[in-house]
């Protein structure tokens, strides 16, 4: 009767998986970098006036006239 428990109960101590962590983080990581990316204006201006990698609008590309 004098045993008590006052220490870590190790049996019964459950813990996070690691591949729960590591999703975690890289979710974080792209989280940071989409807000980062949309403060500073490194990824430009996404409207349908855009040139793209063609050197067209994309608006011509998609072969739409514009007045």
């Amino acid at each position: 009767m004098s045993q008590t428990h006052m220490g870590l109960d190790n049996g019964s101590s459950i813990s996070i998986p690691r591949w729960v962590k590591v999703f975690g983080i890289v979710a974080l990581v792209l989280v940071h970098v989409v807000v980062i990316i949309m403060f500073t204006g490194v990824g430009g201006e996404h409207d349908p006036g855009r040139v793209g990698a063609s050197g067209r609008t994309l608006s011509t590309a998609h072969g739409v006239q514009q007045p």
